[in-house]
């Protein structure tokens, strides 16, 4: 009946969530089939390319292991602070470079330049100022996290139509009402897809910054574990901190899907400017 009524809409119908499952589980069982064939092919050098068994026994044993839980607290503590200080400053500047437009016409080109820059290269300078501790592994997961919730939030606050904010001026909305009910809601996806990619990176920022120099956190436990050539615990090692990153990715998403109290406003506020857009 959904189905039917999203075509009624002009909708494209959504496949129902049984289906969407079952090949959801049918690409895991095809890619941990590739994989035990890959391994037991004899192409790989032994060892290199170990059966998903073992690295679910290596992944198991770490979890009974009080010293992996130490490096993932430290590297979960740095992602935290680092993810903290990057998409809150990246969304203070993406508001203000999208609602001022001088400010955006000249700074964001700064922006748009750096943003591709691999941000490892700033290590050494962090290094010098913050020293070889937590301190540098933050900064520069909080300089990844940065550029892209900045940019997004940039473009979004950009792309809300002047015809609501005419709307708004009409009703004489406050700055605050004008916030709440018009840029708020244009702007939960450019927030979500920020937080998303600012997640990812500043794992990967911190993580690098723990495999060129430190004596903690898993980007250490993984380095350790490749020199002795312990390919399971390595894996293992990696497959956590992918369930880490996969565990961050739902929480943002569920928490963009929570109605705030003023949802019912909202939705008779975007039903009535609709006629006007």
């Amino acid at each position: 009946m959904a189905a039917v009524e999203q075509m009624r809409r002009g909708a494209p119908a959504r496949a129902p969530f049984w289906t969407i499952g079952r090949m959801r589980v049918a690409a895991l069982v095809v890619i941990f089939a590739l994989w035990e064939i890959a391994g037991a092919s004899g192409l790989f050098y032994r060892g290199v390319l170990p059966s998903s068994l073992l690295v679910s026994k290596a992944f198991f044993d770490l979890l009974s292991s009080s010293s992996f839980w130490m490096h993932a607290g430290v590297t979960g503590l740095e992602v935290a602070v680092a993810f903290s200080i990057g998409c809150s400053t990246g969304a203070i500047a993406g508001l203000a470079l999208g609602a001022n437009r001088y400010v955006g016409d000249v700074f964001e080109p700064f922006l748009h330049y750096l943003a591709p820059t691999p941000k490892i290269v700033f290590l050494p300078i962090l290094l010098i100022l913050f020293g070889v501790g937590m301190g540098s592994k933050i900064a520069l997961g909080a300089i990844s996290a940065f550029f892209p919730m900045a940019l997004g939030l940039a473009a979004g606050v950009r792309q809300v139509s002047p015809v609501l904010l005419r709307v708004g001026k009409t009703f004489r909305l406050t700055r605050l009402q004008v916030v709440r009910m018009i840029y708020a809601p244009a702007l939960m996806a450019p927030l979500a897809t920020g937080l998303r990619i600012g997640l990812g990176i500043s794992i990967v920022g911190c993580l690098m910054s723990e495999i060129k120099l430190s004596k903690m956190g898993l980007g250490y436990s993984a380095m350790e574990y490749y020199r002795v050539f312990d390919i399971p615990k390595m894996l293992a090692v990696l497959l956590f901190v992918f369930l880490f990153a996969a565990l961050g990715n739902m929480v943002i998403d569920r928490l963009m899907r929570i109605p705030g109290p003023d949802a019912a406003t909202k939705r008779k506020w975007n039903v009535f400017t609709r006629r006007f857009s």
